[in-house]
């Protein structure tokens, strides 16, 4: 399987991601070192030209400031400011760390203990520092996704479990809700079908909001769709039903898209020359409005045949906004997985084929766990997952820092390869 392939060989190259401190010890074995040489001895050659470029490049457009007659791409400039920064800021440490261990030097051969010491705490300091710095500079480089600061569509269907499986899929949305309120986002039910016993057979919402400096310390804007995505798939549930003895497997798939932002504008939507647009009677339970008239809207996309429909309003104008919304998430997830399949490509191996086919994920009531099958990582309390909602105590918060890093990995392998 292509994602445990990746996973072996990015463990190797994951040794790097995290530095020992013995590693950065041992790059400066001899004085005068240059920052180029430790970061090669520290990230590898590959990775350390690619600073090295990354940072030349940033100089070449600062000097193109100074002149009048030039046209610097100034958003380029920006990209790179962060991490010429950093480069910056590492050089400074390496200059100093050299100085520290030439003044070390000298007190050895003045056999001067107290300097010995004060010297040796210098340099610990300075070898923490490096570390931070190499660490954040090898985030700089990593290719970012521009949909990790976008809103989100999230949809949820109940699998194979019958009711149990529609009662497993609300419990679901209900965490879902309570991590998008925690993290002080929207939380809009665009169309949801319910059963008798309040469960849900299917449901689509829109999560948005601002973005935030994101759970592993990285200068990167995560959104709601970053911080969701890894939701992406088969969620597998073993639990006894309040009908039954026996333990029952059922399941719900979860899909997360990026979606046009809450605040975008017109354009950020499907072209209406490529939408059919249906008005019908809302299908349901009856009453003074459902089925008196025609508020419900189904969004067909012409090229490609996918369809969105939404009747949950009573406003017809209100449901076609949902619709269009979803339809776009939904026909823009469909394109950018086509055009991964005709590039030869394989979309990101924590996702496996990027649909809902894959089981990533199983809660098991017996034994009140929930494994995680991509990062093999499990946790206990499943009642306390699922309410806990936070950042740092939810379902997703818990998971989802482990699975970052991991894909932190499968980038920085794929950059290393296609050096």
């Amino acid at each position: 399987m292509l994602y445990r392939a990746v996973f072996n060989c990015s463990q190797r190259i994951g040794k790097r991601h995290f530095i020992p401190t013995s590693q950065i010890t041992r790059a400066f074995s001899n004085f005068k070192v240059t920052s180029t040489l430790v970061l090669e001895d520290l990230l590898g050659s590959s990775i350390a030209k690619k600073i090295d470029g990354m940072k030349q490049r940033h100089d070449e457009i600062m000097n193109d400031l100074t002149n009048s007659n030039s046209n610097p791409d100034t958003r380029e400039l920006s990209a790179l400011s962060p991490l010429a920064k950093l480069y910056t800021n590492f050089s400074v440490a390496i200059e100093e760390m050299n100085a520290i261990k030439e003044l070390k030097q000298n007190a050895h051969e003045l056999k001067d203990d107290e300097m010995i010491e004060e010297c040796e705490e210098e340099i610990i300091q300075l070898e923490q520092k490096l570390d931070s710095l190499s660490k954040n500079m090898m985030d700089a480089i990593l290719p970012r996704n521009e949909d990790d600061s976008s809103d989100a569509v999230l949809e949820v269907r109940a699998g194979t479990g019958g009711e149990e499986a529609c009662l497993f899929c609300a419990e679901l949305l209900s965490a879902y809700e309570k991590t998008a309120k925690a993290m002080g986002w929207k939380f809009e039910t665009l169309s949801q079908t319910k059963t008798d016993l309040g469960g849900v057979k299917e449901a689509a919402v829109a999560i948005s909001g601002s973005s935030f400096g994101g759970y592993d310390g990285s200068q990167q804007n995560l959104g709601p769709y970053g911080f969701l995505k890894f939701e992406s798939g088969v969620h597998r549930v073993q639990r006894v039903p309040v009908n039954d003895v026996r333990i029952h497997t059922s399941a719900a798939s979860v899909g997360v898209l990026p979606a046009p932002s809450e605040n975008g504008k017109e354009d950020d939507l499907l072209p209406l020359s490529e939408l059919n647009i249906e008005t019908m009677r809302a299908s349901g339970a009856g009453g003074q409005h459902v089925n008196t008239t025609e508020s419900a809207v189904r969004v067909t996309h012409i090229p490609t045949g996918i369809s969105a429909s939404i009747q949950d309003e009573r406003s017809q104008h209100k449901n076609k906004a949902k619709a269009l919304k979803l339809i776009t998430a939904r026909v823009r997830d469909y394109l950018r997985a086509e055009e991964a399949k005709r590039l030869g490509e394989t979309r990101n191996s924590l996702m496996g084929g990027g649909d809902r086919s894959e089981r990533i994920r199983t809660y098991n009531y017996p034994q009140d766990r929930i494994t995680d099958h991509r990062t093999k990582h499990s946790e206990h309390g499943i009642q306390k997952l699922l309410l806990g909602g936070a950042e740092d105590s939810g379902l997703v918060g818990i998971f989802a820092p482990p699975l970052r890093e991991m894909e932190k990995k499968e980038l920085l392998l794929k950059l290393k390869e296609e050096r």
